[in-house]
């Protein structure tokens, strides 16, 4: 039998930034992980001596957000993030970037001209009631269209609404498209910081690449990142927003950013990998640990895998509270990871594209960022899909490949690797009807933490959200310092 201040079940990015940023604060934490290996979807494996990631990712909030002030605050090694780029459009006959402003809207032809007209038009009222602080979150984006649109607008719509919620645009809420799109921004100031934490030391910290890459490589988004960003209003960004801003691609690949949590936890954190939690126990109200290889005892239990597994774990569950998790939505995403045997000029470019037509896609070109993610001379491409619930994986397999040559047809001839992954790409899916469990627990010291317990942004940086939240609880619940 093991003791500790915290066990964190799960050993995901949310876990290992728990583990992280509790073991700085003194804890003497365990991490237990079911599988073998750490990360989740935080993470980057070679096939054929390509590295591929799992799935495509836009690290979001570089310059002012959640994963700034932990990084700040907690890492001892830093990634070096490259300039994210652009979004872009393609369909038969265009590939132009995907507007993220009124005056990019106009000169969007693919879409038909009164179309770009009535939907700047609906940015306009929407982002106006945001504005004024109407709640955005119960109307879906398709009730805030007008309803005399195109096919390929309101394909267009549904499938931004599709990469940014898991979800079709009559599920996707109007603030999720906002703040998703840069329209509206959240911010996590060193100040805001330590009200919710309190004062804390920071960890001096060092590029763990620095020394290899020449500055130049990396300085236009390490000059956002640390430097303050002018503060225009929301409706200010109708004229001046950028989709991708503050965004980045950790050179060396995501696990890049695994290591640096990795590299940065102390001796204070344990991980076990293939170790189960089957059991939570508690007495009186108040977790006392957990069963998985043995049984460890711990002060603090902090659950970071899908919310909705925590019922089978634990008995003294209130009936309501298991229906609130049980009514958490998820999406399943397929990648197809192609590698090409030259660099293709349709995906020589720096950003990533979206295809909007039948069974649409979001891919990235990661090789562009970093050469050495594919062998010399080669490229690597991922295409991320959602998947039809309804449908048997083969044949989403089978449909997603025949959408990716049709879309850029002389790319089946330079295929010389293809990978598939079926991901939950981020837990709860941010829809309109959707749940969201809450940090607390009804067992006192019991907590969540991760991608179940905040919608504000995607992937990684929800995470660092969740786990700031739970920094702020656990010191009220006097369980931080």
């Amino acid at each position: 039998m093991g003791k500790y201040d915290i066990v964190i079940i799960g050993a995901g990015a949310s876990g290992l930034l728990a583990a992280l940023t509790l073991s700085k604060h003194g804890k003497k934490v365990l991490v237990l992980e079911k599988k073998s290996h750490v990360g989740g979807n935080c993470n980057s494996y070679m096939i054929d001596g390509f590295q591929v990631d799992t799935g495509p990712h836009a690290i979001t909030h570089l310059a002012e957000g959640p994963l700034k002030i932990l990084m700040e605050n907690y890492f001892d090694y830093l990634p070096v993030f490259e300039d994210y780029g652009n979004y872009f459009a393609r369909t038969e006959q265009h590939f132009v970037k995907v507007p993220s402003n009124l005056k990019e809207f106009a000169v969007f032809d693919p879409l038909p001209k009164k179309d770009r007209l009535l939907i700047a038009q609906a940015l306009t009222k929407q982002l106006t009631l945001s504005t004024f602080g109407f709640d955005l979150t119960k109307q879906s984006v398709y009730d805030a269209l007008p309803k005399n649109l195109s096919k390929d607008t309101y394909d267009f719509v549904d499938s931004i609404s599709h990469f940014l919620s898991g979800k079709s645009m009559k599920e996707t809420s109007v603030h999720r498209i906002l703040t998703g799109s840069s329209f509206v921004r959240d911010r996590v100031t060193q100040e805001q910081f330590e009200s919710i934490v309190g004062k804390h030391k920071k960890t001096p910290v060092e590029s763990i690449l620095r020394t290899i890459i020449p500055s130049e490589h990396h300085a236009s988004l390490q000059d956002r990142i640390y430097s303050v960003s002018n503060q225009f209003s929301s409706l200010g960004r109708l004229a001046t927003n950028k989709a991708s801003n503050s965004q980045g691609y950790p050179r060396k690949g995501l696990k890049a950013l695994l290591n640096a949590i990795l590299f940065s936890l102390p001796k204070s954190v344990e991980i076990k990998t293939e170790c189960e939690v089957r059991k939570i126990f508690v007495k009186d109200g108040k977790v006392t640990g957990v069963e998985a290889d043995e049984i460890y005892t711990a002060d603090v239990v902090i659950h970071t895998g899908f919310a909705r597994d925590l019922p089978s774990m634990i008995e003294e569950l209130p009936q309501a509270y298991i229906d609130e998790l049980n009514g958490i939505v998820h999406s399943k995403s397929l990648t197809l990871w192609l590698g090409f045997d030259k660099i293709l000029d349709e995906f020589n470019y720096i950003g990533s594209e979206i295809w909007y037509k039948e069974n649409a896609y979001w891919a990235m070109p990661i090789s562009n960022y970093d050469s050495s993610l594919a062998p010399s001379g080669k490229q690597l491409v991922g295409f991320a899909f959602a998947m039809d619930e309804g449908a048997s994986q083969n044949t989403e397999i089978k449909k997603a490949y025949e959408t990716v040559f049709t879309a850029v047809p002389n790319a089946e001839d330079h295929v010389e690797m293809q990978h598939e992954q079926v991901t939950i790409p981020e837990k709860a899916s941010v829809t309109i009807d959707g749940n969201f469990a809450k940090i607390r627990t009804p067992v006192k010291n019991l907590y969540i933490a991760g991608t179940d317990t905040d919608s504000r942004s995607m992937g990684i940086t929800r995470a660092a959200y969740s786990i700031i939240e739970l920094l702020g609880i656990l010191n009220e619940d006097s369980n931080l310092h």
